[in-house]
């Protein structure tokens, strides 16, 4: 077992004291976030956050913090927590229902087939193995609809120029104006949900703009299955609901239980709220973490109820307890690989942390550049000559130029998300890893990546291995919230290697295990919880491995993809081992990002031109977001001084965000750097080139804390 480093309990130690003296010399037995909001013009409520960043126990410190004790704070009652089940758009009335004045416009095209023949055989037979279909279903035809939103109507010109950029090329008669299915009884419709504008909608309407589209401003594709089921009889609700449960993903996308008349929505964001600790004590914490995903240890709990109700003396909010949830995470924090280590009673000298430093120390680590710190490591390299550009982040012509780079080498594992999502587990791992490259230092750059699988039995149809029939091991137990091995190493692999093409970066090398199997000690030994594994190669010019330390008046830039309710909570969900709660399968689900390999590679662009400015280099400092979203990476870069940011300049997906969802949700292909307010210019410029949306969200100021608005 471990002791880590001071996170003793509140009750074995001296109360924490959170107003210090000017000269900052009390500090936190571990850092906090604390938050407070009052009323505002602005809905949802404006958030004022608070944390001195007094101390740096890791990338991810929040700092100590000074308690508001404000009496205009208003407290509500906690809404009905939002959750990842099916949802159902319902249209507001027909497609073809004129455009009221202010309202937007959807008509719908379509193209079939969206599956070939040999696809949509593979669905039905998935299909007729899902509970509550049980062998039904004859087959499934499939189309595709594009619900285009516009300004108002198009006229002939323009619809001849949408529609020639939707049909397909060598068969234009596939491409109608009507649906192919007559029968809307027996039609299971999946697309986006309303709120959520997919990546696939934002280049197309892209491309629009650039076809002189105008009118159109959203453009999504939903796909819909004509469902024939066995001796004619009528789909039923149970089989539409089973069947759509395997063709969308209940995270980003809905059932359309008519055709679309508006991508309008009531909804609106969850406000903040506060935690009733000081009333029910350590039974409030409890049952928000049960909720919220938090992974609160014991001492978490110990240290949250004394820090609130003793020392502080009022309520905590939903968005501070999720944000140290994250931050102090074992994912961000390592709390159990920097811990004191005790074994068999007998305290070691060295923490697990330290033994793996140790392997470097000294003489051996003399060609590291980069080692145990940011986001990669790094080998020193030497002079050659790589092509470059003569005008970077501009159209220019290629030439050789001697550039001093070094070895760049990363890897991460993402073992969690592929267990509970495969697909998008594995190819936001693979980006992740990708981000990281880019953030090393003041920018890389990326050349080539590798991957890696364990996972537990694979027990394939017709080709199950001997030792996979024996009894104790045929009757092996999986979670329900994880999916099982062999759709894991399928799904992922796949997941990693699509992400990868659509990026550009090659996948060179990798490895893969299958292991399960009973112990003559009784003991169960398997992957049950997977290893997904990317590593990559990357180079980084030697003058670029150090980031700058943040100073006043340096601005806080976000690059990359707008906000999108996804991977909340990532960072606790994570610090547990896999399959510990099944009774959370859906805020597990929440934590897994969803990638778009296309914004990513945007993303990578604009670092790239960046780093080939060489000795103009406008990047002082830049993180990727990961784990705990805005909650960390902006943390990251404004330590030590600390800043004044404004939550609200977040580029959005969804407008109905919740403060809690824009300051924690991971939303990928996102990084956050540090410029000098001269350098804005630049970098406006070079995101306008390569399309890739971007945002300052605010300053460092001095305060040696972190003021969110």
């Amino acid at each position: 077992h471990t002791r880590q480093p001071g996170r003793s309990s509140p009750a074995r130690s001296a109360p924490t004291r959170l107003l210090p003296p000017e000269d900052g010399s009390a500090k936190l037995s571990r850092p906090v976030a604390l938050f407070d909001w009052r009323p505002s013009t602005h809905p949802p409520p404006r958030v004022i956050m608070s944390a001195p960043l007094a101390q740096r126990a890791s990338a991810a410190a929040l700092g100590r913090a000074l308690a508001s004790k404000d009496s205009s704070r208003r407290v509500r009652v906690r809404p009905a927590r939002r959750s990842a089940t099916p949802a159902f758009a319902v249209a507001t009335g027909p497609a073809s229902s004129s455009s009221k004045s202010g309202e937007r416009l959807v008509l719908q095209l379509f193209r079939r087939p969206f599956l070939s023949e040999e696809a949509a055989a593979t669905l039905t037979r998935k299909a007729n193995l899902k509970p509550g279909v049980d062998g039904g279903i004859k087959s499934v035809t499939t189309e595709q609809c594009f619900n285009v939103e516009t300004t108002e109507p198009l006229t002939s010109e323009e619809m001849t120029t949408l529609q020639w950029l939707l049909r397909e090329t060598f068969e234009p008669e596939l491409f109608t104006e009507a649906s192919a299915f007559a029968d809307a009884s027996s039609v299971v419709e999946v697309g986006p949900r309303l709120a959520f504008q997919s990546a696939w909608s934002t280049n197309a309407v892209g491309v629009c703009k650039n076809c002189g589209l105008e009118k159109v401003t959203r453009l999504e594709r939903s796909r819909r299955f004509l469902v024939t089921m066995k001796d004619g009889k009528a789909l039923t609700d149970p089989v539409k609901l089973a069947f759509a449960s395997i063709v969308h993903d209940r995270m980003t996308e809905c059932v359309y239980d008519e055709p679309l008349a508006t991508f309008a929505t009531d909804a609106s964001p969850e406000e903040v709220y506060t935690v009733p600790v000081l009333a029910e004590g350590r039974a409030a914490l409890e049952r928000v973490d049960k909720e919220m995903g938090l992974a609160f240890d014991e001492e978490d709990f110990d240290y949250y109820l004394t820090l609130f109700r003793d020392d502080i003396g009022r309520d905590p909010t939903n968005v501070e307890l999720f944000d140290m949830g994250q931050s102090n995470s074992e994912h961000s924090r390592h709390w159990f690989f920097g811990g004191n280590l005790i074994v068999d009673g007998v305290p070691q000298p060295e923490s697990l942390f330290k033994m793996v430093k140790d392997t470097i120390a000294g003489e051996r680590g003399h060609n590291s550049v980069i080692a145990f710190k940011d986001n990669s490591s790094a080998i020193r390299g030497y002079v050659n000559t790589p092509l470059r550009p003569t005008n970077p982040g501009g159209p220019s012509a290629l030439e050789p130029r001697a550039v001093d780079l070094d070895l760049l080498l990363t890897a991460e594992t993402h073992n969690f998300p592929s267990g509970v999502a495969p697909y998008p587990g594995a190819e936001t791992g693979a980006g992740g890893r990708m981000r990281d490259t880019h953030a090393t230092g003041i920018g890389s750059l990326l050349t080539a990546g590798t991957a890696g699988y364990c996972v537990g039995n694979l027990r394939m149809e017709g080709n199950a291995m001997p030792f996979e029939s024996e009894t104790e091991v045929k009757d092996f137990k999986y979670p329900s919230n994880l999916a099982d091995p062999l759709r894991i190493l399928v799904d992922a692999s796949n997941g990693a290697s699509d992400y990868g093409n659509k990026f550009g970066e090659p996948l060179i090398a990798g490895y893969c295990r299958s292991f399960g199997q009973r112990l003559k000690n009784g003991e169960r030994r398997e992957w049950i919880k997977p290893i997904m594994f990317s590593g990559g190669f990357g180079q980084i010019d030697h003058t670029n491995l150090e980031k700058t330390e943040g100073d006043v008046g340096m601005l806080v830039v976000k690059i990359g993809g707008p906000a999108y309710r996804i991977g909340m909570g990532g960072g606790a969900a994570s610090s547990k081992a896999g399959g510990e709660d099944e009774a959370n399968a859906d805020l597990d689900f929440n934590a897994v990002q969803r990638g778009d390999a296309e914004m990513s590679n945007k993303l990578n662009r604009v670092v790239k031109a960046c780093v080939e400015l060489e000795g103009k280099n406008p990047i002082l400092s830049i993180h990727d977001q990961g784990a705990g979203g805005n909650c960390n990476v902006c943390k990251e870069l404004i330590y030590p001084k600390g800043g004044e940011l404004n939550i609200r300049e977040v580029k959005l997906g969804d407008a109905t965000l919740s403060v809690l969802e824009i300051w924690g949700a991971e939303y990928q292909e996102n990084s956050a750097m540090l410029i000098a307010p001269e350098s804005l210019p630049l970098i406006e410029k070079i995101c306008a080139r390569e399309r890739c949306p971007f945002s300052v969200l605010g300053a460092i100021d001095g305060s040696g804390r972190q003021h969110t608005a």
